[in-house]
């Protein structure tokens, strides 16, 4: 059984973002991976019980995953609605879907505040990015599980390669 990679859903064209749109990401690595296999896609948000589509949310004052998994930070939706517990309940079930797929390696979306793992929005809603995990990212991580942007695929290729050769 080939080596699995856990890919954000909308990543596969899924339409399970916030807006109810997919971002497919088009890269001749994704069509090999499809092809042998090896993809698994999954959405955290959706997992956690939000409705697609559902309003933007992101964390707030400018903090990350990690301070949402540590209780000092919440992720609000745009509206003013708390949906904190439904994001580390999502990334939680991201996570054990990852683990129970072999998965060692994950492709995720950037500036989402479950799956960004170079940037997120910082709480604002004005478009201001910062350096930062969301939720899900930040529990990928801390389980052992290399983390890519969408914006790494290249990276991503290289490290798996040099993996899957040894």
């Amino acid at each position: 059984m080939p080596a699995k990679i856990f890919i954000s859903a909308c990543l596969l064209g899924r339409p399970v973002r916030y807006d109810g749109k997919g971002k497919p990401l088009h890269h001749p690595a994704i069509v090999r991976w499809q092809a042998e296999g090896r993809l698994v896609g999954f959405c955290p948000e959706q997992a956690g019980g939000l409705p697609t589509p559902r309003p933007p949310a992101e964390i707030e004052n400018g903090m990350s995953g990690a301070d949402v998994l540590a209780g000092r930070a919440r992720v609000l939706e745009v509206t003013g609605g708390d949906v904190t517990a439904k994001f580390i309940d999502g990334g939680e079930k991201a996570l054990a879907f990852a683990k129970a797929q072999g998965c060692r390696f994950a492709l995720l979306i950037d500036g989402s505040p479950s799956c960004g793992s170079g940037f997120i929005y910082d709480g604002s809603f004005a478009g201001r990015r910062h350096v930062g995990n969301g939720v899900t990212a930040a529990l990928m991580q801390s389980a052992g599980i290399e983390v890519y942007s969408d914006r790494e695929i290249d990276a991503l290729v290289t490290r798996i390669e040099t993996v899957w050769r040894t």
